[in-house]
């Protein structure tokens, strides 16, 4: 649990930090392009989700991420493998950093607007928070596919390549 927290807060310090450059280096409507050509910093104050989706419902927007930061510290306190905390503390992060604009930003409380500045080629615009939460989403995709299936096949593996014999009792005793 105290390293979800803890890369929790990293990612809140990371993206409030970049948020807060955004606003002071791009308010001037400037545009900076990186040597790649691919990604443009540029500021953006979107009142929606993702893509810019459910503009008109941002205090929606924002009763959904205080849930969520409220529920992943109890699946925090119960995962059991370092992919889930990543996962978690990631997620947990994103959405903390994002919800922090939702309840700080202008034009007030349950209404602000996410401050977004990082522009992937056109497709769509983002910021820190939603970079972990993509690689949030990314990581429990991976374990929901690739290792509870690999868990699976453990379970339903003959009971003679398993550790523990079958029935409780020795094998000698048969």
């Amino acid at each position: 649990m105290l390293a979800v927290l803890a890369l929790a807060a990293v990612i809140i310090a990371a993206d409030q930090a970049t948020k807060q450059w955004a606003l002071s280096g791009l308010s001037d409507g400037r545009t900076v392009t990186l040597p790649t050509g691919f990604i443009h910093l540029h500021l953006l104050a979107n009142p929606g989700a993702a893509f810019s989706f459910a503009t008109g419902a941002t205090w929606l927007i924002t009763v959904c991420a205080s849930a969520a930061v409220l529920a992943i510290p109890w699946f925090a306190a119960r995962a059991k493998s370092w992919l889930l905390v990543v996962a978690l503390g990631l997620l947990l992060g994103g959405a903390a950093g994002n919800l922090i604009d939702r309840l700080a930003r202008d034009p007030g409380p349950g209404r602000g607007r996410v401050v977004d500045f990082i522009d992937y080629h056109g497709w769509f615009t983002g910021n820190v928070a939603d970079i972990a939460i993509v690689l949030s989403a990314a990581l429990l995709i991976v374990r929901a596919t690739v290792i509870s299936h690999r868990e699976r096949r453990a379970a339903l593996a003959p009971r003679e390549n398993r550790d523990e014999p079958a029935g409780g009792g020795s094998a000698e005793a048969a």
